[in-house]
Formats: structure tokens, sequence, C-alpha cells
């Protein structure tokens, strides 16, 4: 079994509705996000999938993201805009977009070097 992974970034507003604290008010990060595919067939190259067609894809779906109001875009404007539930849409997102034999095992969105939070089905 082969494993990638790749790291992309985004920035944007949110806040966390119900919390009690500081984080209750509209503030932004600059969020890292990191996915992991895995899969045991290699393309002709010698590839599970192009690192560039992978970051590719997944910046297909953070631009729906990148310098917004989290809580504005939907299911944000139902739902809280954790790292938790972000890991969990991205991972929603970019799973429909890869190639057959490649499989989407983790995301992990960090709201800080030392804060992050993943998410696997």
């Amino acid at each position: 079994m082969f494993s990638l992974k790749v790291t992309e970034s985004f920035s944007a507003g949110h806040q966390l509705k119900g919390y009690r604290g500081k984080c209750e008010a509209v503030h932004g990060h600059n969020f890292k996000v990191e996915v992991m595919v895995e899969g045991d067939q290699l393309d002709k190259c010698g590839l599970l999938i192009d690192f560039k067609l992978l970051k590719k894809l997944l910046d297909g779906v953070l631009d729906k993201l990148d310098h917004t109001l989290l809580n504005k875009v939907p299911p944000f404007n139902k739902i809280n805009p954790s790292a938790e539930n972000l890991a969990k849409y991205i991972f929603e997102k970019l799973e429909k977009k890869l190639p057959a034999g490649v499989e989407l095992v983790e995301t992990c969105v960090w709201e800080s070097e030392s804060a992050g939070a993943s998410y696997r089905p």
C-alpha cells in the first residue's frame, strides 16, 4: 500500500456560535489543510497520483472557502465551521474528485501550528 500526503492552505474568518469564549467572536485563521490518500496500484510512471493533480483537486475544494466568512458558506451557515467540521467537509468534497484506485484516508485542518483536527470515516 502506498500513501501520499499534500498540504495546502486558505485564509478565512469564522465564528463559533454557542462557544463561551473569544472564539465566539468573528476571527480569522490561515488554515493549513493536509490530506492523505492511499492505493496499491501505481501508474506506468510509478505514481499513485501526481502530487500536482492531488493539489489541484484539493485547491478546487478550498477555493470555495478561501477569503470568506465561513459562517456564510453552506453548510456552515447551519453548522459551526469548527476545524472538525471543516475536516469532514473537505474530506467529503475531495473524495468525490479522486480517480479510481486512489482512496482518501484522512484530512487534517490546522488552525495554528499547534492545533488541528483530523477526520477519517
